[in-house]
């Protein structure tokens, strides 16, 4: 099969198109032919081998052989089971998130039955399934178990036109709550589109000095602070951090002392988010912004978009016939 490999940290240059042997599921494993999967901003901070400290789990020096080949998101067709597998039969089109195995940038990945994937409700492309899973499961992740959005709250999407921010806005609208957002003014129409009352324009506006006040900031995109965010917050808020050490401190400390707080975590264990995502999809009731398509021949540009910070929405690698 091919697959994207890449046996340095570096540039985009460092990914290289090989063939590998196709793996045979075993015990409760599936086997999914691969149609599309996506290039993230979390993949290219892997291939650089960003930040420094996830080199533990990454590898010290190059990239451990069991992530050499990128790929967190998928959508397919099952193409073999292994012994165990009960309850997912071949030929269904599926959907989900890989996880710390990664290996979704490959015409085949195994994955265990138990891992975060489920069917794809009919007439949902394969593109769109791919590029709805991270985003939307992470988006759910931090507004739903981390923050408990409730109706009638009020929250700040800041990147509100990335990948995680297009979903953020969209699930808090679900939500209820009163949306707005901080993304570049080009894209400000789309953001209001998906569900965000109001829009910064970090260009042109600080979101700090605006006199609002919200019961949640969710940072996507590491493009403010807690001591920035702050004076923004509600007295029991909280400002939610997609990365960065510090807000593992800010959120121990936040905790005991009262006052707004920091609530973090990761998102890896994604069933029940992407139950909710199939029933939207199914609903037709969620929108997913699909920026640029490459063919996996093309992976090295995908991944040069993605570092140029232009990104909006999701960028779909489409793997059978690509």
């Amino acid at each position: 099969m091919r697959a994207v490999m890449f046996h340095a940290y570096g540039p985009p240059e460092v990914l290289a198109v090989a063939e590998l042997p196709a793996p045979v599921p075993k015990g409760d494993q599936v086997l999914v032919r691969v149609h599309a999967t996506t290039v993230t901003s979390a993949e290219c901070g892997m291939r650089r081998g960003e930040p420094r400290w996830g080199r533990v789990i990454l590898g010290p020096r190059r990239p451990r052989k069991g992530i050499r080949v990128l790929g967190l998101e998928f959508a397919g067709e099952v193409t073999a089971v292994g012994p165990a597998v009960r309850r997912t039969q071949v030929g269904e089109r599926v959907f989900g998130f890989t996880g710390f195995g990664v290996g979704a940038n490959a015409e085949y990945k195994c994955l265990s039955e138990r891992a975060s994937f489920t069917t794809i409700p009919p007439g949902v492309s394969y593109t769109d399934a791919a590029a709805s899973v991270d985003g939307y499961t992470t988006a759910w992740y931090f507004l739903h178990t981390l923050a408990n959005v409730q109706a009638g709250q009020r929250v700040l999407v800041i990147g509100g036109s990335g990948s995680i921010g297009t979903y953020a806005v969209q699930v808090a609208a679900h939500a209820g709550a009163e949306v707005h957002a901080v993304c570049s003014g080009r894209n400000a129409k789309l953001v209001q589109e998906l569900g965000a009352g109001r829009v910064f324009d970090y260009t042109a506006e600080d979101f700090t000095t605006s006199g609002e006040r919200y019961d949640v900031v969710f940072d996507t995109v590491s493009g403010s602070s807690f001591a920035r965010s702050r004076p923004v917050l509600t007295p029991r808020g909280c400002y939610l951090p997609t990365t960065g050490l510090v807000n593992n401190v800010h959120a121990w400390r936040t905790a005991v002392t009262g006052g707004p707080r920091v609530r973090t975590g990761m998102s890896v264990r994604k069933h029940a988010a992407l139950a909710e995502l199939r029933e939207l999809h199914a609903q037709r009731r969620i929108r997913v912004v699909i920026d640029r398509t490459y063919p996996l021949s093309e992976i090295v540009a995908a991944h040069r978009y993605v570092d140029s910070g232009r990104k909006v929405g999701n960028v779909v690698i489409t793997v059978v016939g690509g």
